[in-house]
C-alpha cells in the first residue's frame, strides 16, 4: 500500500525535504496510482494537485509535472515510480521515439497503423512515466497525439515530466494550432502541476572527488584524461578504434570495455542523431568527450546534438568527461539556437557532482564489464 508518507521517507533518505509543490505532486501521484484499482497500489487521502478540469473519470488518468530544470520533477516521479508495485515502465522521450519508429517500419499497413502499434507498445502496461516530454516538430506531434489518445482510451496511467507547460508544447506558430486538440486533452485528463520552486537542486552540490570537466586543451588535460581511462580500463596503451553507433562507423581515440574516448568533432559536429547516442549508452558506461572547441557551439545543429548527448547520457546514468578549450559551462551560458539549453546546464552541474551516481561507479580496476541496457524491454 503506497501512501504519501512512504514517498516523503524515501526522499528523506536522499536528504530531500519536499517543498509545497513537490508535496502537491506526491499527493497527485499517489491518488493517480490508487484510482480504479491499479494492480498492487493503493492511494492515500485525496490530492492537493491542481486538476485542470473536474468531472469525468479521465481527469485522474495522468499527472503532468512541468517547470524549470532541476526543480525536482524527475526526483519526485522517479521516487514514486520505484515504490509503485504494478506493471510499469519509465522511458525517456528519445528512446520512446526510437522504439515506436522501429515498430512502425515493421508493422503491417492498415487504416490506423499508428494506433495499432501504440496498443501493442502499451499492452499490459498499467503505469507509464515519460521523462522530459517535449514536442518540437510536427512529426513528433502527430505521433504523440495518437499515442496519448490510445493510452488514455486503454486506461493506462500516465505521468509526464516536462520543462514546458501544456500550452507551450509545439510552440512553432506554423504548427501549434494543429496540436491544440492534444494540449486540451492533456489539460482535461491530467492533473497539471507547475514546479515553481526557486531552487535548482542540481546546483551547489559537493564536487566529485575526480574532476569531470577540463580546460584548456593542454598537456595537463591530456594527462588527466589518460589517468581516467587507465583507472577504468587498466591499460595505458591507447589504440584508435572504429566503433558502431546506430549502425554507422564512428572513429574513436580508444574504446575500452566500460569507457569510450572520442572527439567532439566526430560526435557532435558531424551529422549524428539521438539514435547514435542511445546506442553508445547501451555499449559503454561512460564517455570521454575530447577536443571540444567551444566556437563550434555557435552552430545550432552542433549545439542541439550536444544537448541530445547530455540528455541521453544523463538519463542512462552514464559518466561524462569533457575536455574543452574553454570551460564548457561558461561557453554554453547565453547561447541561443537550440531547445532546452537551460536543462543541459542544470544536468551538467549534477553530472560533475559527488551526488551523481553513474554506471561507472564501482568499476575502477575492472576491465571486463559488460554493458547492459537500463530500460525494461517493450
Amino acid at each position: 500500500m503506497l501512501d504519501e508518507t512512504q514517498v516523503v521517507s524515501a526522499l528523506a533518505v536522499r536528504e530531500i525535504v519536499p517543498d509545497a509543490t513537490q508535496r502537491a505532486a506526491i499527493a497527485a501521484l499517489v491518488t493517480l496510482l490508487g484510482t480504479n484499482g491499479v494492480s498492487g497500489v493503493s492511494g492515500a487521502n485525496g490530492t492537493n494537485g491542481r486538476r485542470t478540469k473536474s468531472g469525468p473519470a479521465h481527469a485522474h488518468q495522468g499527472v503532468y509535472c512541468h517547470g524549470l530544470p532541476g526543480r525536482g520533477k524527475s526526483l519526485v516521479v522517479d521516487t514514486v515510480f520505484e515504490l509503485a508495485s504494478c506493471r510499469k515502465r519509465r522511458v525517456h522521450f528519445h528512446e520512446f521515439l526510437r522504439e515506436m519508429n522501429r515498430r512502425l517500419v515493421n508493422a503491417p499497413r492498415g487504416d490506423d497503423r499508428l494506433g495499432s502499434v501504440s496498443k501493442q507498445w502499451l499492452d499490459g502496461m498499467e503505469l507509464l512515466c515519460f521523462d522530459e516530454f517535449h514536442v518540437h516538430d510536427i512529426a513528433d506531434a502527430f505521433l504523440m497525439g495518437r499515442f496519448l489518445d490510445t493510452a488514455i482510451g486503454q486506461g493506462t496511467r500516465i505521468v509526464l515530466t516536462s520543462n514546458y507547460a501544456p500550452d507551450a508544447l509545439l510552440s512553432d506558430p506554423e504548427f501549434h494550432e494543429r496540436f491544440l486538440p492534444t494540449i486540451e486533452q492533456i489539460k482535461r485528463c491530467f492533473t497539471v502541476i507547475h514546479f515553481d520552486g526557486a531552487r535548482d537542486y542540481r546546483f551547489g552540490g559537493e564536487e566529485a572527488a575526480c574532476p569531470h570537466f577540463f580546460a584548456p586543451l593542454d598537456a595537463a588535460t591530456r594527462d588527466a584524461l589518460l589517468a581516467i581511462f587507465v583507472r577504468y580500463e587498466g591499460n595505458e596503451t591507447l589504440e584508435p578504434a572504429t566503433v558502431s553507433a546506430a549502425g554507422r562507423p564512428l572513429v574513436a581515440r580508444a574504446a575500452g570495455a566500460a569507457l569510450l574516448w572520442a572527439d567532439f568533432e566526430n560526435l557532435c559536429v558531424a551529422s549524428r542523431s539521438h539514435l547514435d547516442y542511445l546506442d553508445l549508452t547501451e555499449q559503454w558506461h561512460g564517455l570521454i568527450l575530447d577536443h571540444v572547441h567551444t566556437e563550434w557551439l555557435a552552430k545550432a545543429h552542433t549545439l542541439q546534438r550536444l544537448i541530445w548527448l547530455v540528455d541521453i547520457f544523463y538519463d542512462r546514468k552514464c559518466a561524462l568527461f569533457i575536455a574543452s578549450d574553454q570551460p564548457v559551462e561558461a561557453a554554453l551560458s547565453g547561447l541561443e539556437g537550440a531547445h532546452d539549453l537551460s536543462r543541459t546546464l542544470s544536468r551538467l552541474a549534477e553530472m560533475q557532482s559527488h551526488g551523481y551516481r553513474n554506471r561507472l561507479d564501482g568499476t575502477a580496476g575492472s576491465v571486463a564489464i559488460a554493458a547492459t541496457a537500463t530500460q525494461t524491454p517493450a
